[in-house]
């Protein structure tokens, strides 16, 4: 089977709610209402037929609710979204093998609750985080419980980068340009936030918790020499903080900062890039790389993406033990799909 683990979906009544809050939606609210599939479950099954053995583990897109709701509100959709995704994998059984929460990040408590209650009464295979919090760190002091609570549950926290053009990228704009937002600056958003886990010492609190990184790891296996020699020398450019202490306490441990990176867990979500695949495969190792196609973001809104990465992985150089891994071995695994067989 192909288990695609991190592709989207909006519920109608919350997708329905989500435009009574958001009437004039812009930027990527316009987008995802532009895309049929994500909301009419007539079209993404026609599109679904088109593949062999295909299923999804399902999850909301973006906007996260914390971006457009205050905290009461942002728990009310989170509620919404998991009760309505629940009844999707009930309903829907060969189609959906299973859903991640939503979670209303502005609230840790509220989000903590919410978590719970997904995972011990609908089911949920794990939840689904930003890699910021309307701009603030999404591993911090204050988010750590939720963190706590994953470690213990022992499933994934699913990570998906979030940046939109009111972040500029020069110091003289007051927009990002040319959507270079979304271009470069999702991969990069991704790559900082787990940079702040390696650093903050989620994995040494921590060291089986389950991270998956969406795309691959962001940039991350792409600039491994600046990751790992680069970061090695972490403290030598800087003056007014004291980092000599972080690479101390790594190396007592005897690792460097790479090693904790290749902790993550990454999928292939790349839109059809078949070398930065293989690097990203290499970088984090087959039994960290995990199925998903992003739909139905592409250019046909819905096929392919999926075509695509089936394409890749099928040309990549694997056993079929390798192959089977990626595709749905290492999923059912870490998502523990079969606990309750």
């Amino acid at each position: 089977m192909k288990l695609d683990i991190f592709n989207h979906l909006f519920p109608k009544p919350f997708y329905d709610r989500m435009v009574e809050v958001l009437p004039d939606a812009k930027d990527m609210f316009k987008r995802v209402r532009n895309v049929p599939s994500i909301v009419d479950l007539d079209v993404r099954f026609r599109m679904m037929d088109l593949f062999d053995d295909y299923a999804q583990v399902i999850c909301l897109s973006g906007p996260p609710v914390e971006n457009f709701a205050a905290p009461k509100l942002a728990a009310e959709l989170a509620k919404i979204a998991n009760d309505e995704q629940a009844a999707l994998v009930s309903r829907y059984p060969d189609r959906f093998l299973g859903f991640i929460a939503c979670l209303p990040m502005n609230d840790i408590d509220a989000a903590v609750k919410e978590a719970k209650r997904a995972i011990d009464k609908l089911g949920a295979v794990g939840v689904q985080i930003y890699t910021n919090i309307n701009g603030a760190p999404v591993y911090s002091k204050a988010t750590e419980p939720l963190f706590d609570v994953m470690a213990e549950y022992d499933l994934p926290i699913w990570m998906h980068p979030i940046r939109d053009a009111s972040f500029p990228d020069y110091k003289t704009e007051k927009k990002s340009r040319y959507e270079i937002w979304w271009t470069l600056g999702w991969p990069y958003e991704t790559s900082v936030a787990m940079a702040h886990m390696v650093f903050e010492g989620l994995f040494d609190k921590h060291p089986d918790i389950k991270i998956i990184t969406h795309h691959m790891g962001g940039m991350i296996p792409y600039f491994e020499g600046r990751v790992g020699p680069g970061w090695d020398q972490l403290g030598t450019r800087t003056s007014d903080e004291d980092y000599f202490s972080l690479i101390k306490n790594m190396k007592a441990k005897g690792k460097r900062p790479v090693d904790y990176f290749k902790n993550f867990y990454a999928d292939t979500a790349m839109f059809g890039a078949f070398e930065g695949t293989k690097t990203g495969l290499r970088f984090f190792g087959v039994e960290h790389c995990l199925y998903a196609s992003d739909m139905p973001f592409d250019p046909e809104k819905g096929t392919a993406y999926i075509r695509w990465t089936n394409e890749i992985i099928d040309r990549l150089d694997l056993s079929p033990f390798e192959r089977h891994a990626i595709y749905e071995g290492n999923a059912r695994k870490l998502l523990k799909l079969d606990r309750n067989k």
